[in-house]
């Protein structure tokens, strides 16, 4: 079974805002890998409505943090 096509769109366009809001500076796969070791698991098990909330609890995790 192929998984919806049309899921792609929503996913790129909230980590590109997250990405431009809240880390402009971060290369993209700085942003990306920066998550993925605060995750602490391996990302490929995780369902895509999953990334919205992992990565909301990322930005307000690390933004308590003061950023180099």
């Amino acid at each position: 079974m192929q998984r919806d096509i049309n899921r792609l769109n929503p996913l790129y366009d909230f980590l590109k805002d997250v990405h431009q809001k809240n880390f402009p500076d971060w290369r993209f796969f700085q942003f990306i890998v920066n998550f993925c070791r605060w995750y602490e698991k391996d990302p490929f098990y995780m369902e895509d409505e999953q990334v919205y909330d992992k990565i909301n609890e990322f930005i307000s995790e690390i933004k308590k943090v003061p950023l180099k």
